[in-house]
């Protein structure tokens, strides 16, 4: 179908030229540079998703909507402009939802486009074909919903949508489109002219004056201060600012797991191999981009010095946030600095001038010697060769493999697996590791993976407990179907956690056991893809190496040690049965 028609106007007998509500939306969509749109096709978007193919946007689609979602998330975190999910109705509008919700809470841009049942029968409950309020259950979840009945205002609902999901601290947003809207039809011209070119979405936002002044006049206080990174300062892209406040600063950091690689972890002022004691320690933390919930223990309790639920033990906070209603939110922010991080960092930096004073030796000396420490012991630890492998051996392969391939994205969820390779494996570059973020959620590997290889054209290495794979394993189809460069590495040790439970009762297996010797290769055999078993860590660098050199997506089921793995990894006290034994 072409982008307009013919038809006869009504008084002259002229032909003029009309277009559909199908083509208004590539349209407007191609106008704001949205080049690739992740989806699942069926009524009523199949039509449209062959359109904008034909349109020469790029359809990635997927064998669930929940993938799909995941892979727009993702695509907005990494590129800053809203990734695109499109989804049928009803209960594929339900399946992209839990991706919608992530991306919010996530902060990453992303617009969830679903089709949906006409508004007159839905208000009536008549009983239509996938008949649901959406734009209702959607708005409690994400930054902004917006419902387009007349082809006439698919311009303004696709403008507002990138505005919403860009604007402020990102995040989801969602678009609803009854299914008549798309075979609506208006005059060529005057549809050309309803569309809209969103300008300057995300405009800086410069801090002010005297709360920088505030910041600065903290730390030249401070006898022990931290830079704490987020994943909100790698989403900035402000690496060159960020870089130079660390360097100029001579502050030590310590990164998020999505901060990782802003500056690499290597870098003598990184305190990550020191955490546990730089965290209580410091006497003033600088906030870039991160926010001080669960995974900083809310500024809380023995991670921070305090006692229990009491207070963080003395530390004072400046926190640099797009959101001012960030601060406080758990414990007092002495100097809230509101604004874009660039634009934040930046004016830090002038602040501070060209005279200003480092740390004190003490205070870095006292990191590097417990760095030094622990970064020894971790040598000892991956330097063993258990068969079978352990998480340490396995992971130091990967750790190699990164070293030589820094540009690669490595994608990681699990349990175990999430916190063994976050403290493991080293990364060099910003924005090269994605992870399951602030809600934790397993599920996101598949379709980060293949956004990943999507919008970079890197190598993507996925590093999945057995658990976690078994969320989106079937959309190793996708990657093969798009014939992706991602390997996919699944440490099978058997179960959640580990393999060993037992039912008391006997019978049915133990709830966290799976399949002995579960045989995860032949999956992406399957689909015409290549399926390794690797039991040593020779094999599994073997099969990883040449996984990277050819870009063939590629399956490595890597057999772990199945008594190796804790309870939930590091978050076991969530588990009220071992918080109850404490």
């Amino acid at each position: 179908m072409s982008a307009v028609s013919e038809k006869a106007a009504p008084t002259t007998g002229e032909a003029t030229e009309t277009i559909d509500g199908f083509h208004l939306l590539i349209d407007a969509l191609k106008l704001n540079d949205i080049d690739t749109i992740f989806a699942l096709p069926g009524i009523p978007i199949t039509d449209f998703t062959r359109m904008a193919q034909a349109e020469g946007i790029r359809m990635v689609t997927f064998r669930h909507e929940q993938h799909a979602g995941n892979a727009a998330a993702a695509a907005g975190f990494l590129t800053k402009k809203p990734g695109i999910c499109m989804t049928v109705s009803a209960p594929g509008f339900l399946n992209g939802l839990t991706a919608l919700a992530n991306a919010t809470t996530n902060c990453f841009p992303m617009i969830l486009i679903s089709g949906s049942s006409e508004r007159e029968i839905v208000d009536l409950q008549q009983g239509d074909y996938e008949e649901m309020d959406q734009l209702a259950i959607a708005k409690p979840l994400c930054k902004a919903a917006f419902r387009v009945l007349h082809a006439e205002d698919i311009g303004v609902g696709i403008a507002r949508a990138i505005r919403s999901a860009l604007s402020g601290r990102p995040g989801g947003v969602y678009l609803d489109l009854p299914a008549k809207l798309f075979a609506q039809t208006m005059d060529a011209a005057a549809g050309k002219k309803s569309l809209i070119r969103v300008v300057d979405p995300a405009p800086a936002q410069i801090p002010a004056p005297d709360a920088v002044k505030r910041a600065v006049d903290l730390l030249k206080g401070a006898k022990k201060p931290l830079i704490l990174l987020g994943k909100g300062a790698a989403y900035a892209q402000a690496d060159a600012q960020i870089r130079a406040l660390v360097e100029q600063s001579g502050i030590p950091y310590l990164p998020m797991s999505m901060a990782k690689g802003l500056l690499p972890d290597t870098h003598p002022q990184c305190a990550s191999a020191a955490r546990s004691f730089v965290l209580p320690e410091a006497d003033v933390v600088v906030l870039i981009g991160a926010r001080l919930n669960w995974l900083l223990s809310h500024g809380k309790g023995k991670t921070w010095g305090g006692s229990g639920a009491k207070a963080a033990g003395g530390q004072q906070f400046i926190q640099i946030d797009i959101s001012p209603t960030e601060a406080d939110s758990n414990v007092p922010t002495a100097a809230p600095l509101v604004g874009d991080v660039g634009s934040c960092v930046s004016a830090l930096l002038a602040g501070m001038g060209s005279g200003w004073a480092k740390p004190p030796a003490e205070w870095t000396a006292a990191i590097a010697e417990r760095k030094d420490k622990n970064l020894t012991k971790m040598a000892e630890m991956l330097g063993k060769n258990p068969a079978p492998m352990n998480f340490h051996s396995a992971l130091n392969v990967i750790r190699d493999a990164i070293k030589a391939r820094p540009d690669a994205i490595l994608v990681n969820e699990g349990a175990n697996t999430l916190d063994f390779t976050r403290s493991i494996v080293d990364m060099y570059q910003p924005r090269k590791r994605l992870d399951v973020g602030t809600w934790g959620i397993m599920g996101i590997g598949m379709g980060f993976a293949v956004a990943a290889a999507v919008v970079t054209g890197k190598p993507v290495i996925a590093i999945e407990g057995d658990s976690a794979f078994g969320f989106s394993g079937m959309e190793v189809e996708t990657i093969c179907r798009y014939n992706l460069p991602v390997c996919v590495i699944v440490f099978n040790n058997n179960g959640v956690y580990k393999g060993t439970d037992v039912n008391p009762r006997g019978g049915d297996m133990a709830p966290t056991q799976f399949v002995k010797g579960a045989r995860y290769e032949m999956m992406m055999q399957a689909f015409g893809g290549v399926g390794v078993k690797a039991t040593t860590p020779a094999e599994l660098a073997k099969a990883l190496d040449e996984a990277v050199a050819s870009g063939k997506p590629t399956l490595i089921n890597a057999i772990i040690d199945e008594t190796a793995g804790t309870e939930s990894g590091r978050i076991t006290s969530l588990n009220p049965s071992a918080a109850k034994k404490k």
